[in-house]
């Protein structure tokens, strides 16, 4: 007899699958209650029946399909607090990707490649008038830890798809009529897994220590309670700046959890006196240090790490010595900045020049 083991993928698929068609069954024998009050109302298939019904075979989205975009110093800055904020929790959910991924932690330039992406996306989404910005989506990074699948192919082929079903709009209103208690229950799992990511972190943390233990404590408690209280707008008035545009920036980064327990964690971090052994920086950096060592070994064996390289046009951007000084390209070395500037500074100043051994053995 033949054994069919299905991935975890498919395992998540045939899960969902199931589930909704079992909703449906109860959905068209009547258990399920016809009005909000009655239990199960939310689990029916037919809730949102008339998105399916009403929504047309195809649609093209083009610019400025909603008329001209309006530009206001309000909306300006509001939208710009909630980029500032959306680019911490990126940066955040890059490293989670690499850790499920198996990949190494994300470079600086890999960093700035992904912020530049999401900048970018956001123009185009606001030519397009969709009314929200581009960024990291984090219930992503936990069906890869689902899924386990993390090749960049699957997901290049998925934005393809995605693409080709935005054009076909009853595709996409087909997923609206998914019950609630099954978006509820793979959001569980994806959150979950997005947490332990997180946490997991810490591992070079002393989590022995009152100091860390405090520190993390209060920030992930006061990163859950403070949005939360900030919703009702009885407490959200008691914000007043004396200015509606700045309130608007500190409610806009004040309602979102990563920011606040981000931002409370990094300045008690800093500010509680603690030894670098206790904060982690010494393990964090031996991990970043055998991760070098381990690319320079490779290099020498004449391989190299492409995990954060740019496809088919490495070799031109390694003969091109101005890519050095680009922060989004693989060759990036935030040491040559240092080294124009020391350069500048032995042009105008030569008695006060920094002494390299490359001066040195020119002088001599």
């Amino acid at each position: 007899m033949q054994v069919i083991i299905l991935s975890t993928f498919h395992q998540v698929i045939l899960a969902v699958v199931i589930v909704w068609i079992f909703c449906a069954i109860l959905t068209l024998t009547n258990v399920f209650g016809e009005t909000e009050a009655e239990n199960g109302y939310y689990a029916r298939t037919d809730i949102r029946m008339s998105v399916l019904t009403d929504t047309a075979w195809f649609r093209f989205p083009y610019p400025g399909q909603w008329g001209l975009p309006t530009v206001s110093t309000a909306g300006m800055l509001g939208m710009l607090a909630g980029i500032i904020a959306s680019m911490l929790e990126s940066i955040g959910d890059y490293y989670a990707c690499a850790r499920l991924a198996g990949a190494p932690p994300p470079p600086t330039h890999a960093v700035n490649r992904g912020i530049m992406i999401e900048g970018l996306g956001s123009i185009i989404a606001g030519i397009w008038g969709t009314g929200n910005g581009t960024t990291s989506y984090s219930e992503n990074i936990g069906a890869i830890g689902i899924t386990k699948v993390g090749s960049r192919r699957v997901v290049q082929s998925s934005a393809l798809i995605m693409i080709a079903f935005g054009v076909l709009s009853k595709f996409g209103a087909l997923f609206v009529t998914m019950p609630d208690p099954i978006i509820g229950g793979v959001f569980c799992i994806m959150f979950g897994m997005i947490t332990a990511v997180g946490i997991s972190n810490l591992q070079y943390v002393d989590m022995n220590s009152t100091r860390n233990m405090s520190i993390f404590g209060f920030a992930m408690l006061m990163g859950l309670v403070l949005p939360q209280w900030l919703n009702d707008p009885a407490n959200a008035a008691s914000i007043q700046t004396g200015s509606q545009t700045l309130d608007q920036i500190l409610l806009v980064l004040l309602k979102t959890s990563m920011f606040v327990g981000g931002a409370i964690g990094f300045t008690l971090d800093n500010t509680v006196p603690g030894s670098p052994q206790e904060r982690g920086i010494l393990a964090w950096r031996e991990q970043l240090v055998d991760n070098a060592d381990d690319d320079a070994s490779d290099a020498y064996a004449g391989k190299h790490d492409a995990t954060y390289d740019f496809p088919a046009i490495m070799p031109y951007v390694r003969k091109v010595r101005a890519f050095k000084f680009l922060p989004i390209c693989p060759t990036f070395n935030v040491n040559a900045y240092k080294y124009c500037c020391r350069k500048k500074q032995a042009v105008r100043n030569p008695e006060t020049a920094v002494r390299t051994p490359e001066t040195v053995a020119t002088q001599v």
